[in-house]
């Protein structure tokens, strides 16, 4: 069953973001996580907040272990000073609607 999580950085910005996106992106051949459903990122107050659909939490985990954490601590202060609050929750019904 799939599941969403929020994450939300605070005081993290579109440029740490941007650099954290392209270096992960950089890495995969593909461009995205195994696992991954949807992504979508921007500002919200006091910081910057991601919301994402998985396949399974631990697939997340996954890529939060092996691709992300090790993006991060690798750019330094150019990603994300500080680890994002976090929030899972159930997926319910998840559809894909035309551009």
């Amino acid at each position: 069953m799939a599941v969403g999580i929020r994450l939300k950085f605070a005081g993290g910005t579109q440029e740490q973001y941007q650099a954290v996106h392209d270096t992960v992106n950089a890495s995969s051949p593909l461009g995205r996580a195994d696992g991954l459903l949807v992504h979508s990122a921007g500002p919200i107050d006091g910081g910057w907040g991601v919301i994402d659909f998985w396949e399974s939490t631990e697939a997340f985990e996954r890529f939060t272990q092996n691709k992300l954490m090790p993006v991060i601590q690798q750019l330094g202060d150019q990603g994300f000073a500080n680890p994002p609050e976090r929030k899972d929750f159930t997926v319910h019904n998840l559809e894909q609607h035309g551009d």
